[in-house]
């Protein structure tokens, strides 16, 4: 499966288009990390833990939106954006969308 942010893919030509397929998820990060988190936020630098989570839910986002593209016949996906947005206190939410087409 190709995913791109791109509306085209270079040496390819798009034979069909599917629709658009998106992939959806939220995260809760834990009590733990939030207590860490804040501390870094304090003291400076990064914070590995919540950049895991956000990584984790990118790549499940990306991969529900594979499988919605797949079940329509699709072999790759196009334009793809990544939304990232927080819902309450600790919430992560990621929604990968695209266009499902046929190369």
């Amino acid at each position: 499966m190709i995913i791109s942010t791109t509306n085209t893919l270079d040496g390819k030509n798009i034979s069909s288009y599917h629709g658009i397929v998106s992939g959806e998820t939220i995260i809760g990060a834990n009590v733990f990390r939030d207590f860490f988190a804040s501390i870094t936020d304090i003291v400076g630098g990064r914070s590995s833990s919540y950049e895991k989570v956000l990584r984790e839910a990118k790549d499940t986002a990306i991969q529900e939106m594979k499988e919605k593209a797949q079940s329509l016949g699709a072999n790759a996906v196009v334009g793809v954006d990544l939304d990232y947005e927080t819902i309450g206190k600790g919430m992560l939410m990621v929604v990968a969308s695209g266009t499902a087409v046929s190369v």
